[in-house]
């Protein structure tokens, strides 16, 4: 059985190599082991030792502590069930990485427009 936390950290691992567009063979390269464990990691069905997280977060550029933000005790139990995370529609995430890739200025303007925008509906 999946321990929650192991599910949380499995997330995070999968959302930052999203974020920073790094596929789970190139992550798996730079930390010197095969795709199908980072795959593993992600789904919450191998555990990810302290070592092995410690790597992961130098090649992501995060700090470890990056991979349990979110989680508290009262929410341990709740994580497997979590279905309304915006952070882990594809669509979402795909979003977020182009709006970043946009230079600030534009991004800016962007996000007033956006903001502008929601605020009509």
């Amino acid at each position: 059985m999946k321990h929650p936390v192991d599910v949380h950290v499995g997330k995070r691992i999968r959302h930052r190599r999203w974020m920073i567009g790094m596929t789970q063979q190139q992550l798996a390269e730079k930390v010197g082991i095969k795709f199908q464990q980072i795959q593993k990691y992600e789904t919450g069905m191998n555990r990810v030792s302290a070592s092995r997280l410690w790597d992961i977060s130098e090649v992501v550029g995060v700090p470890v502590s990056y991979f349990f933000e979110g989680l508290s005790e009262g929410e341990i139990a709740e994580t497997e069930g979590v279905q309304g995370d915006i952070m882990t529609d594809k669509e979402a995430l795909e979003l977020v990485r182009s709006y970043y890739a946009i230079p600030e200025n534009q991004r800016r303007r962007l996000f007033d427009l956006a903001r502008v925008l929601s605020d009509d509906s």
